[in-house]
């Protein structure tokens, strides 16, 4: 699970974790009441990175090649991207800047002609939140040379940036919306600086917030109030407006990460949190912000199964529901 950024050695716990200003003091509330009567919003997004741990538990190169994408990741994201698409809906993707690197980004190119929206997501995966330029990422405490003379504000901006013009050069196109790298259950409140940084940046919205909820210990059956607490937390996982006016488009639990590489779980269990989760938010006129990365679930779904579960419940709710890109979700927060 995802949880709070503040550990300056950047263990992986601490680099994928959160700031610890969890209080909502300078953000706008967007409550449920603000939805009734609204269509739920259900969104599919994938990461587009690798990820340590797999395809075997002995892999952690990936920490310092996060946009190294290797075939099998590339290949099931585009497949993913088909089968939402023959099936009535979309998926947004975030990526890694580094991914544009590789020579052949012809599969990319068919995502986006098929209408899927793509994020920017860094260029080298960073941790947004810190504050010492040595926490940005594991790349640079290899290899310091490359931030050398650097603040950590100067280092999170330029990977921002030069993500967007790797877009605009090879892919032909501006990012749809921002995801932080990592998640945290503060998301940016009490981070204004951040905030700013990225409406400078052009972006109007941000993917940040990961709500805590409880877990199972690894290869442990998840129980019923495991699954109780991941359902509840999407209370926690609605978008609000910052009051910088940035709009916050929370992740919602259970991600792979937590599931299959922290808890360690079967595909039947995540199967079965995903479908609870998207039915209270069909049953709630709720936004549910599916998260995942094709790099952990090629290996753990191979077939699919949880983009067709998504869709299939979608199409099932039909009036009530409806997949979107986390673009709409923004627009309709911006309606209030």
């Amino acid at each position: 699970m995802l949880t709070n950024r503040s550990n300056p050695s950047l263990t992986r716990r601490s680099f994928l974790a959160g700031t610890a200003a969890g209080v909502m003091t300078n953000a706008v509330g967007y409550s449920q009441e603000n939805r009734r009567g609204k269509r739920s919003q259900i969104a599919i997004t994938f990461d587009l990175e690798m990820s340590r741990m797999y395809p075997t538990r002995d892999i952690m190169e990936w920490d310092f090649q996060k946009g190294n994408l290797n075939e099998p990741t590339k290949n099931y994201a585009l497949n993913a991207a088909r089968i939402a698409k023959d099936l009535g809906g979309m998926i947004h993707f975030f990526c890694v800047g580094r991914v544009l690197e590789q020579s052949n980004i012809d599969w990319l190119k068919e995502i986006v002609e098929m209408g899927h929206p793509i994020g920017n997501h860094t260029y080298d995966h960073v941790n947004v939140w810190s504050r010492k330029p040595e926490q940005t990422q594991f790349r640079f405490q290899r290899s310091p040379w490359l931030i050398r003379g650097k603040t950590a504000e100067e280092i999170i901006r330029e990977n921002i940036r030069i993500t967007t013009l790797a877009m605009k050069e090879r892919l032909g196109i501006d990012p749809d919306g921002f995801r932080t790298p990592g998640g945290s259950s503060g998301a940016l409140n009490g981070r204004g600086d951040i905030q700013q940084l990225l409406l400078d940046e052009g972006f109007t919205w941000v993917s940040s917030k990961y709500p805590p909820h409880k877990s199972s210990k690894a290869g442990v059956e998840p129980t019923d109030d495991v699954f109780a607490s991941i359902v509840k937390a999407q209370q926690q996982a609605q978008p609000y407006v910052y009051s910088t006016e940035l709009i916050e488009i929370p992740m919602s639990p259970i991600s792979d990460v937590g599931a299959f590489r922290t808890s360690r779980w079967k595909l039947n269990h995540f199967l079965k949190s995903v479908q609870q989760c998207v039915e209270w938010a069909i049953e709630n006129g709720a936004v549910f912000d599916y998260l995942c990365h094709p790099s952990i679930m090629y290996v753990e779904d191979p077939n699919f199964e949880t983009v067709k579960l998504i869709c299939d419940l979608v199409k099932q709710a039909g009036d009530k529901a409806e997949i979107v890109g986390l673009s709409a979700i923004a627009e309709s927060v911006t309606e209030k």
